[in-house]
């Protein structure tokens, strides 16, 4: 504990951390304060993950890049399945697609492209394992083709293809979540030793031990839930003050903020030359989202849910995530990269950001 104590007193932005228990009363004692409940949401998230990201590096430094980012993505879409489970429960399925779509999009663009900018800022060339970064590439373009195919139905008569659709999403939801398993099972098991980091990265300070990194995460990783969770019942309220349109909040606010967490360790890792770490956290998550988060969302839909929810996304939903899957396979293939990559990348997900900001509130 007196290491974490050190790290907090030395860090001025962890003396953030005091917005925790502020946003905890904050929304106990004025819930219809919106606008404010939101502010300190995103105040109370910086630092925590600050700290998660510093807690991802030392597990990292024992188990390897690969492991460590498998690890961050997987903490940090925990957060973001606690909140969907709230919203499926209440049957807000729109807000739950958005989420899962919006996320996808952030992590492999934005998450992505800021990590290579800020790497390449630093260095000149940053190399990755191309391998690995091809098969979480891969993993994602196998659910975005998956979650293609019911919202392709869509466009024909509702009453027919209703029942098609849901039992379609449910057989593509176990087909999903079986393909995530074998994926694991393929880089971490069978051939592991091809998906090794590329040892470029600089020394740094000396990593927490291994109890103390595990219980931060797990620790940190609850008060995000739980900060996230003020966050998403505050945002909608606070986004038409801030004149925000309820798709650019789905697709680009609450994906940035939901996602701090995991953002932190990837522009961490980039900045140390550690390009595996970052690319394993962005691709991953992303695949993660899409090949297991969104599958068991549909089958815990028919246990919590008020209905069933299938995998229908609205078009310009798909065709992001699409787009944004392409481009992560094309800027990755080399397994090289530099600054002005990531200001390309940047600038695919501008492109969405803009469109989602001037949609008209009723076109999704």
């Amino acid at each position: 504990m007196s290491l974490l104590l050190q790290e907090i007193r030395d860090s001025p932005m962890l003396w953030l951390l005091i917005a925790v228990p502020v946003v905890f009363v904050a929304a106990a004692v004025m819930p219809e304060a919106h606008t404010a409940l939101f502010v300190l949401s995103v105040l109370a998230i910086v630092p925590l993950a600050g700290l998660l990201s510093h807690a991802t590096e030392s597990v990292a430094a024992k188990t390897g890049d690969a492991a460590g980012g498998l690890l961050n993505a997987t903490l940090g879409n925990l957060t973001e399945l606690v909140i969907a489970l709230a919203a499926l429960q209440a049957g807000q399925y729109t807000l739950v697609k958005a989420s899962i779509a919006g996320a996808i999009v952030t992590n492999t663009l934005f998450m992505l492209g800021a990590s290579f900018l800020l790497g390449g800022l630093k260095y000149h060339i940053q190399e990755f394992n191309r391998a690995s970064a091809r098969i979480q590439a891969g993993l994602l373009f196998l659910a975005t083709v998956a979650l293609l195919m019911p919202s392709a139905l869509g466009g024909l008569d509702t009453a027919s293809v209703a029942p098609v659709t849901q039992t379609l999403s449910l057989s593509l939801a176990v087909l999903l979540i079986i393909g995530y398993g074998l994926g694991l099972l393929f880089t971490l098991g069978t051939h592991r030793e091809f998906f090794s980091s590329a040892d470029h990265a600089e020394a740094g300070e000396a990593p927490w031990p291994i109890g103390l990194a595990l219980g931060t995460l797990g620790g940190v990783t609850v008060l995000v839930a739980l900060v996230s969770e003020i966050f998403v019942e505050s945002v909608q309220e606070a986004a038409e003050a801030f004149g925000m349109t309820p798709a650019f909040v789905g697709f680009i606010v609450v994906a940035l903020v939901g996602g701090a967490a995991e953002m932190a360790s990837a522009f961490s890792g980039a900045r140390k030359n550690r390009l595996d770490l970052s690319v394993g956290i962005a691709l991953g998550s992303a695949s993660q989202i899409a090949l297991f988060v969104a599958p068991v969302l549909v089958l815990m839909s028919y246990v919590i849910g008020p209905s069933q929810m299938d995998l229908q996304f609205w078009p310009g939903a798909v065709t992001m995530m699409f787009l944004a899957t392409v481009t992560a396979m094309f800027v990755t293939n080399s397994g090289r990269s530099a600054w002005f990559v990531g200001v390309l990348v940047l600038m695919v997900y501008m492109i969405f950001a803009i469109t989602l900001y001037v949609l008209p509130p009723a076109v999704r």
